[in-house]
């Protein structure tokens, strides 16, 4: 894989985050676009392992997005205190950071990430590393 499919990974998930956040709830913070391109990118390099299928990537996909929000949410709302968001309210949530309905929602927005990323990588001409 080159750099330039990385670059335009991170900033097809830095504007496609930004996009469904705005959407979504009216507004987004800059840190969650960035946040956004590193979830896609770290994405499209795990969904282009050879042993990696659509449950798998899902699984790691959730995993991994929920120790970024976490890292994230430290930084911008505890630290900085920012308040970019907080699930204090929300069912086993942990430091009002985290909480399992939205690390299931990541695992599910993992299904369209993972075959945005493998129409990038088709793109590109690496349709080798595809799977399904």
């Amino acid at each position: 894989m080159k750099l330039y499919q990385y670059i335009f990974t991170f900033l097809m998930g830095y504007f496609l985050y930004a996009f469904v956040e705005v959407a979504g709830r009216g507004y987004t913070h800059w840190t969650m676009c960035l946040t956004g391109g590193l979830v896609l990118t770290v994405i499209y390099i795990i969904s282009s392992r050879p042993a990696m299928t659509l449950i798998r990537c899902c699984i790691i996909g959730a995993v991994f997005i929920t120790a970024i929000e976490f890292a994230v949410g430290i930084f911008d709302n505890i630290i900085m205190g920012w308040h970019v968001w907080d699930y204090s309210e929300l069912p086993l949530n942990f430091m009002g950071q985290i909480c399992p309905i939205f690390s299931l929602l990541w695992g599910f927005l993992c299904i369209p990430a993972f075959y945005l990323c493998r129409y990038i990588r088709e793109r590109f001409g690496n349709s080798s590393d595809c799977r399904s």
